[in-house]
């Protein structure tokens, strides 16, 4: 089932007496989940991320706007009555109840035609059992199982109603690391098997990027872009966008377009035809960089890290926002790390120039290259 905000605004009043402005804390806000897609709401703590969903949810009223699961209007349907399925950051798991029996807790209260009998009951709950892979589990109590078991308990409780919507707010937060990424792969799992439109929530860009079909990218409440991991990756409409995803972090850099060259230190770096002559943010992901005697680029060397398929080299250059550069090179490209200074040559897929006081994208990847414009920008605000 597809899920369509229009216009969904939410806003606080200002605690702060002295502001009568209220906080917006979604502004704005349309968007629309196909049908049977996982999509990843990306962004910093505090953009709006989990009021957006707890709209969605119903625990949330809009203050502006509409919510539709299909074609039915959900704006102000009770949670009970949206067929949604929620997890939460913390488990929420019942101590005093086994597996089983916090799998059938949302079963039970069925009234009328929709009641189930114990044994239908137990069938549903040992088939989502299966999915998510804790039969054999079913008698045990949450202490007694790790933090990845719970949160599959939680996972199947909500799948266990056969909801039309799975919403999953910052579900692997609590665990280390190692869960994580074998949670997260269990989540793409269940979601492509079930086939259940789900949004899940994040503030980590990596999880985002490693299993949704899109990615929602938000910040302070205002949507910045939409799109296929890859190609927001590849392909930032603004500043923000594009220090937020990537890791390592894009490396910025304050520079100029002058008579068709892009120069970082007043060093002409790269030939950008007709990108007309202003003054420019530049961003430069990590695996942008080629070394090379004779690159223009020139940077002082502080480490080389081998990673085995990879070499990370550690530098730095006074026009560089960061306060050290990080590349990611191949094995084959030799750099001595008791050299001094290190000279890179740029890949143009890589380089994008941001405008100076908006941080809207000006040019991107092979546009450079090709002297051509983006003509994107951000929806809704500066970077």
């Amino acid at each position: 089932m597809k899920i369509v905000l229009e216009h969904l605004t939410k806003r606080y009043p200002n605690r702060n007496r002295k502001i009568k402005q209220d906080v917006v804390a979604v502004g704005d806000f349309t968007f629309e989940v196909p049908d049977g897609k996982l999509v990843g709401l990306l962004g910093p703590s505090g953009c709006g991320k989990s009021t957006l969903l707890n709209m969605i949810c119903g625990l949330e009223k809009p203050t502006e706007g509409k919510i539709f699961f299909g074609d039915d209007d959900v704006t102000n349907l009770p949670p009970e009555n949206r067929g949604v399925g929620m997890v939460f950051q913390s488990y929420a798991l019942y101590p005093h109840l086994t597996v089983r029996q916090n799998i059938i807790f949302p079963l039970e209260n069925r009234k009328g035609k929709d009641k189930l009998t114990k044994e239908e009951m137990n069938k549903k709950a040992d088939e989502v059992a299966k999915l998510v892979q804790l039969d054999g589990l079913m008698d045990r109590k949450p202490s007694e199982m790790s933090g990845g078991q719970q949160q599959r308990v939680a996972i199947a409780r909500a799948l266990v109603k056969l909801p039309n919507v799975l919403l999953l707010d910052e579900p692997l937060s609590n665990l280390d690391a190692r869960l994580r990424l074998q949670t997260r792969e269990e989540i793409r799992r269940i979601q492509r098997e079930t086939g259940i439109t789900t949004v899940f929530v994040t503030h980590d860009q990596e999880e985002a990027m490693s299993i949704s079909d899109m990615i929602v990218l938000m910040e302070a409440g205002v949507l910045q872009q939409i799109g296929k991991p890859q190609e927001v990756y590849d392909e930032p409409v603004n500043l923000f966008v594009a220090k937020f995803l990537g890791t390592p972090a894009i490396n910025v850099f304050d520079g100029e377009v002058k008579n068709r060259k892009l120069y970082i230190g007043g060093v002409a770096v790269l030939d950008v035809p007709q990108i007309p002559d202003q003054p420019v943010t530049i961003g430069i992901r990590p695996e942008g960089f080629q070394p090379d005697p004779e690159g223009p680029l020139v940077c002082k060397l502080i480490g080389v890290e081998v990673m085995g398929r990879d070499t990370s080299i550690v530098a730095s250059h006074p026009s560089c926002e960061n306060v050290q550069i990080r590349t990611i090179v191949s094995t084959e490209d030799k750099v001595d790390p008791d050299d001094r200074e290190v000279r890179f040559r740029l890949k143009p897929a890589k380089v994008h120039l941001f405008d100076k006081k908006t941080g809207v994208r000006l040019a991107s990847g092979e546009h450079l290259a090709e002297g051509k414009h983006s003509g994107q920008g951000a929806k809704g605000g500066k970077a």
